[in-house]
């Protein structure tokens, strides 16, 4: 079961890739650059995560579509 930190990470996941499709990576990871810029580094955390989401979410549905 997952604490509401990753539930949330996950529910933000989803949306992105709803909204911006395969940009969603990229948008992620511009949200990850200005909380760093703005040396907020526990929001920087959260979208990291974000990123990891979208990045094993991408790995499995091309893992899954070559067989």
């Amino acid at each position: 079961m997952f604490d509401d930190n990753e539930r949330l990470a996950r529910q933000e996941a989803l949306w992105l890739i709803k909204e911006f499709g395969a940009e969603a990576p990229l948008y992620a990871a511009m949200k990850a650059e200005k909380a760093i810029e703005q040396k907020d580094f526990g929001r920087c955390a959260r979208w990291r995560r974000i990123l990891e989401i979208l990045a094993d979410a991408r790995s499995t549905k091309s893992a899954v579509s070559k067989y």
